[in-house]
This record gives C-alpha cells, structure tokens and sequence, in this order.
C-alpha cells in the first residue's frame, strides 16, 4: 500500500480502527447477551435498546424525524415521533432476528407466501428461468427469502459491505444463515451472481438507498437517487422482476410474505419506478416499517 493511499484508507489510521473495534465489541455484547434470552425476549429487548438507547445517542431517531417532516409535513410531530419509535424499534428487531441462525428460519418455515408473484416464482423455476425478487428495507426483509429457502428456493443474496470491516465479519454470516449463496457487491461479487442467475437461479436484491450518479426517479413524492441494476439485470437474462415484502404483523414476532405480480419489462427506468412505487405503496400502508433511519434523499440532488 502506497504511503497516499494508506492516508485515504480511514481503516489504516489507528483511531478510526480503534473506533471501530470498540463499536464492534459493544455490538457483540448486545448480542450475546440477547442471544442468551429465550426468543421472544431477544426480540423485544434489542427492539427496545435500539428505539430508546441507541437510536437516539447515533442520530438515528434525528434523521428519521428529519425525513419524516420532509415526506409528510401535515403529520402532527406527535405522530411523527411516534412513527419514528416504532421505526427505530423495527429496526432493532430485524437486526437481532436476522443474527438468529436458527430460530429466525426456523419460524420462517411455517410461513407460506402468498400474492401472485408466488405462483409467477414457480412457473419460472419450474421453465429454468431466472427471478429477480427486490425489495426495500421493510419490515424484515430476509423474512421472505427465510420462508422460501425453507420450502426448497434456492435464492442467493447480494450485500453491501459494512464501513466497519469488524461489525462486516460477522454480518456476512447472518445472511449466509439462512442458506442460498450470498454475494458481495463489487467485481467479484457481481461475477458471481450473474452466474447464479444465468444458471435459472433466483436472487434478492434491495433497492432503496441512495447510490451516488444513479438516475432521479420520485419516491414518495421527492426526487431520490434510484439504482436500475435490478431492472438492467431483468432485461439482460430475460429475469422475472417480483417485488416482494416481509410485513411485520401485530405481534411484532410474525409476518406475512407477500409476492407482488412481477414488473413487466419494459426500459429500467419505468421499471425501477414501478418498484419504488410498490414499496411507496407499503409505506404510505405501514409507515412504521420502513427503515427512515436512511439518507434516502441527499442534498446532491437537484
């Protein structure tokens, strides 16, 4: 590594590898530690952690209230605070869920999706051809692909390496856990799931964080910064394109696995707003759900 490059590399500079090293421990206590309780416990205590504790102290509950009153301004900011709670709340859930190796897919396996992108899914495995199913950060987003590994899918992952290369070790294993290959975005990554789709397979993708250059489609109403991949990739191997939800029920344990009627083909652009109008559709539904902890709109945009 070059002595310039190793300055623009944060994880080469002591404090910031300290920094991240200790956040990472902390992580990895909150996790044992609910780990160690029984499922339902584990569920609602790091729910609650992240709603009334971490949240608040990392900005998380700031930014969520921020968007919140930029997407829906004629909300009373009693409503707003409490949509942002039960997001932060959401959000804490879907992370301990998703590092329950085992109890997580198991209580997927008792789940059967529904909707008509279900029987569309089928169809396509049964013919070898490829699926794409995306979705947003909504609810539990590997609660679908737990339920259809579960009844024999074989559906790989495509992930986003964390900033924290500690926290990212063993974030790579949550996904790994629910079985079907995962993939790193990147080069190599990339290589390897065009292969999996090639090959007939099926694949998740999620599509609602701002990707810098991408074109800007409306969501919710505001101007967002939209990557087309998913619907470049439909078009390329002639994929079906099914938005797909895992929606957090009443009880805050279960879900329902709802598979939308596939995006026809048509250019990615109208494609990619058909599925940013799908998830809009969720949210303005259940706004609870969505991760609004994201900088979804960036100030880059015009």
């Amino acid at each position: 590594m070059s002595e310039q490059t190793a300055l623009d590399d944060p994880h080469a500079q002591p404090a910031r590898k300290l920094g991240d090293y200790l956040t990472n421990a902390l992580i990895v206590g909150i996790i044992r530690l609910a780990l160690a309780l029984p499922y339902t416990a584990r569920v609602r205590f790091v729910g609650w952690i992240v709603e009334r504790v971490i949240g608040p102290i990392a900005g998380y509950r700031r930014r969520a209230l921020r968007n919140l009153a930029m997407i829906w301004p004629e909300l009373s900011a009693t409503r707003r605070a409490e949509i942002a709670s039960k997001c932060l709340n959401n959000v804490g859930r879907t992370f301990i869920e998703n590092y329950s190796a085992k109890d997580f897919p198991a209580r997927m396996e008792k789940v059967t999706p529904t909707g008509p992108g279900s029987e569309a899914l089928q169809k396509a495995v049964d013919e070898g051809r490829p699926v794409i199913l995306v979705t947003g950060h909504f609810g539990n987003y590997e609660a679908t692909r737990a339920a259809l590994v579960a009844k024999g899918y074989d559906i790989g992952g495509l992930y986003r390496d964390m900033k924290n290369p500690y926290f990212n070790a063993h974030y790579v294993k949550t996904m790994e856990a629910f079985g079907g290959p995962v993939f790193p975005q990147g080069r190599k990554g990339t290589a390897g799931f065009v292969r999996h789709l090639k090959g007939g397979g099926q694949l998740v993708l999620l599509f609602d964080q701002h990707v810098q250059y991408a074109p800007i489609l409306d969501f919710l109403g505001e101007p967002a910064r939209t990557a087309v991949s998913a619907a470049e990739l439909a078009i390329r191997y002639d994929a079906l394109l099914i938005p797909f939800y895992g929606i957090r029920q009443d009880d805050g344990l279960s879900f329902e696995c709802v598979l939308e009627a596939p995006v026809p083909h048509s250019d990615p652009l109208t494609m990619t707003q058909a599925l940013n109008d799908s998830l809009a559709a969720r949210v303005r539904a259940a706004p609870e759900q969505w991760f609004w902890v994201h900088r979804r709109w960036r100030a880059d945009q015009p």
